[in-house]
């Protein structure tokens, strides 16, 4: 009987490295596709890494040619800055435009395809507050989150037109070993370096931190699930609050631990560049109806997961 074939866009991101690992464990065919090489994991999938550039038509028919299962991690970015992305109006067809075209490829397939899309628990925008259920309207603030919207909606017309078998998992932060990007990993960047850790407003702003491992982990129960989540989008977190004066605390901490120097301070500062209207929402999950369909729970308490970060991090860097 042939292998499954599993198909990973964007897999050189943080998520999509946790994501392969998680994978290569199964008796699968890896397909592992990015901008950049990812080194393959090890296994007993089969494992084929290809570099590829999803803005492009041709490039994203031959990624998710005759795959059972489409993992859809790509997320636009701008000069490398991973805040820009939510004002890019260009980032459509990267988002909205990927999605479209790995539908496109499901017509006319015998059995159609799984299709996992990596959504934003941001994407609630206004209509955001702590304890996310998935049941708010959604509102979104910015353009990135509108175009990851536009995209869980077009993946939910095509499950329901039976192209495709789908799902939308929404996230929050996530953050884990290096590679990565975002808050928690700049963070940490710079107490490493010595550096303070500046705050852009009063450090209230509650957030939900989840390890990417645990992230993978509910990429893989939605797998394994479809038929039961199948059709709609899901919120997977923590479910754990935690402000970002304290989560700077505990970086600052964790990493005086670990190098045995004083504690970095962490200090009010003017933004570097304008916030996003998301920056002072709270956003926290409820992620029990995910954990009721699938049976998923996170395993990694934030302090537990700051602490491999860091020693990863500075392992990293001492090579």
């Amino acid at each position: 009987m042939p292998r499954q074939l599993i198909t990973v866009l964007g897999a050189s991101c943080l998520l999509g490295t946790a994501i392969a690992a998680e994978l290569a464990g199964r008796p699968v065919g890896l397909r592992l596709v990015a901008r950049r090489r990812t080194p393959p994991p090890e296994g007993r999938a089969d494992v084929d890494v290809r570099t590829a550039d999803l803005a492009d038509d041709h490039a994203v028919a031959e990624a998710v040619d005759g795959a059972d299962v489409v993992i859809c991690l790509v997320a636009p970015t701008v000069r490398d800055n991973w805040r820009g992305a939510a004002h890019d109006t260009s980032a459509e067809r990267i988002t909205v435009g990927l999605v479209r075209r790995i539908v496109e490829a499901a017509r006319g397939r015998a059995r159609p395809p799984v299709v996992l899309f990596a959504g934003s628990m941001s994407e609630v925008g206004r209509s955001a507050r702590a304890g996310l259920d998935g049941t708010e309207i959604d509102e979104p603030l910015t353009v990135y989150d509108r175009h990851k919207l536009e995209a869980e909606r077009a993946l939910e017309a095509a499950h329901a037109e039976g192209l495709v078998r789908g799902c939308t998992l929404r996230l929050p932060a996530l953050y884990g070993l290096p590679p990565g990007h975002g808050l928690v990993a700049a963070m940490v960047g710079r107490a490493l370096a010595g550096e303070p850790l500046p705050m852009w407003h009063d450090g209230t702003v509650l957030r939900d931190f989840l390890w990417a491992g645990d992230a993978a982990r509910a990429f893989t129960a939605a797998l394994d699930g479809i038929d039961v989540v199948g059709g709609g989008h899901w919120l997977v977190g923590s479910g754990q609050a935690t402000s970002i004066g304290e989560l700077f605390e505990t970086i600052a901490k964790v990493v005086a631990a670990h190098t045995g120097r004083p504690a970095v301070p962490v200090r009010r500062e003017e933004p570097a560049q304008p916030l996003l209207p998301t920056d002072l929402v709270d956003l926290v999950v409820n992620p029990a109806a995910f954990q009721a369909a699938t049976g998923w729970a996170p395993r990694v308490p934030l302090v537990q997961g700051l602490e491999r970060m860091v020693a990863g991090y500075h392992e990293a860097k001492a090579v």
